[in-house]
């Protein structure tokens, strides 16, 4: 219906509308002899395309949604860096199973590589063309309606599959062998295809990780978006965090084995990003910045001198405190605090319940670090330090 002329001009009218009442929208495009049903799914289209533009940036404006395939599409920056290790690895032909609305598999074009995308649900699939179409990529992508355990991929330098996560409904699915398709054939793809990438949920188990391959946890302005299992010589390191921020990028490897030193509290505590967190990286980040534990089953990083890393936040410490509600709220009373920053880990208490018991007051801010400390339940007071 919209990639016909008439679509086009329903899109384009709806583009010069607001979007803060959908109700005069859709009547103003009636009003301009537009049929009802086409004008409303003018209106849903631009309404997602404005949507996609924190994940896809200008390109969003010309691509084809859906609201299920936008919450799960792979954001451009993330698909972009992953197809450019692609190419560097040498991989000109790429099999992407469960293509969705076509993210990565536009990024694979963009790179130069050609791509055999594969979706299961026919509408699906129809988008995942239509946006290759639209962004001049059609001739590097060809898109199938398949069962992705039927495709042939020998013929392939590479292999991406993003397993479905959800069931109608848009339930998520946390057990891999219920996955789209299954665990079983999701991963035994680098027995057949030794360069393999899967795509996976941040909470993925590490226990799965094919051997010998590579577990990447990305992160996304401090959003944990992914995991990535780069199989085969595609491999480069037991563990990798890849930190994006304000478009910049950093990368931090290691065991995902390695135990970090035991210690005191000290004038700093590091929040390590959640793609460290999750890639088991700790003991690699508190090395970098010469910290060390408080507590071992803890992920604040404690160290006596603020050394500048992209790879965590950073809180100047001025207090430790046993936890005590009475003594915390005189200690911020007397020193003005009217905003308060919580972060926990290891701690049971809800910060909102906790800032509503406060009772803050003042011109002042603080941020409160919520934790244990050998053991006992602790607080932190001080200030973020750097970026």
């Amino acid at each position: 219906m919209l990639r016909t002329p008439s679509g086009d001009a329903a899109l384009a009218a709806a583009a010069l509308l607001g979007g803060d009442d959908p109700l005069a929208a859709a009547a103003a495009l009636r009003k301009q002899g537009f049929a009802p049903e086409l004008a409303a799914a003018a209106l849903t289209q631009v309404a997602l395309r404005r949507k996609a533009a924190g994940k896809f940036g200008p390109d969003a404006a010309r691509m084809f949604f859906t609201r299920a395939g936008l919450e799960q599409a792979t954001r451009r920056v993330v698909a972009d860096r992953r197809a450019a290790r692609l190419a560097a690895a040498g991989v000109t032909s790429l099999a992407d199973l469960g293509c969705g609305l076509g993210a990565d598999a536009l990024a694979a074009a963009r790179a130069g590589i050609a791509v055999h995308a594969v979706d299961a649900d026919p509408g699906t699939a129809a988008l995942a063309a239509a946006n290759a179409e639209a962004l001049g990529l059609a001739g590097l992508v060809t898109v199938s309606c398949a069962d992705a355990t039927t495709v042939d991929v020998g013929g392939h330098d590479a292999v991406f599959c993003d397993p479905a996560r959800r069931v109608a409904g848009g339930r998520r699915v946390f057990d891999p062998a219920a996955f789209s398709p299954p665990w079983d054939f999701v991963a035994g793809l680098a027995g057949r295809v030794p360069r393999t990438v899967l795509k996976l949920a941040p909470g993925i188990g590490h226990e799965l990780l094919p051997p010998g391959a590579e577990g990447e946890w990305v992160s996304v302005d401090g959003d944990l978006v992914e995991a990535a299992f780069w199989c085969g010589p595609l491999a480069a390191a037991p563990r990798r965090a890849t930190v994006l921020r304000g478009g910049a990028a950093a990368e931090l490897t290691g065991s995902g084995t390695a135990a970090a030193d035991a210690g005191p509290v000290g004038a700093y505590v590091w929040d390590p990003d959640p793609a460290v967190v999750r890639s088991h990286l700790v003991a690699e980040f508190a090395a970098a910045v010469g910290g060390r534990l408080a507590d071992p089953t803890i992920a604040y990083v404690h160290a006596d001198t603020h050394v500048p890393s992209p790879f965590g936040r950073c809180i100047a410490v001025t207090d430790v405190l046993p936890f005590s509600l009475k003594r915390l709220r005189a200690l911020l009373r007397e020193r003005g605090v009217g905003r308060a920053e919580i972060l926990k880990r290891g701690s049971a208490l809800d910060p909102a319940a906790l800032r509503r018991d406060l009772r803050l007051a003042g011109p002042h801010g603080v941020s409160l670090v919520l934790t244990r400390v050998g053991g006992a339940p602790t607080v932190l007071v001080g200030h973020p330090v750097g970026p």
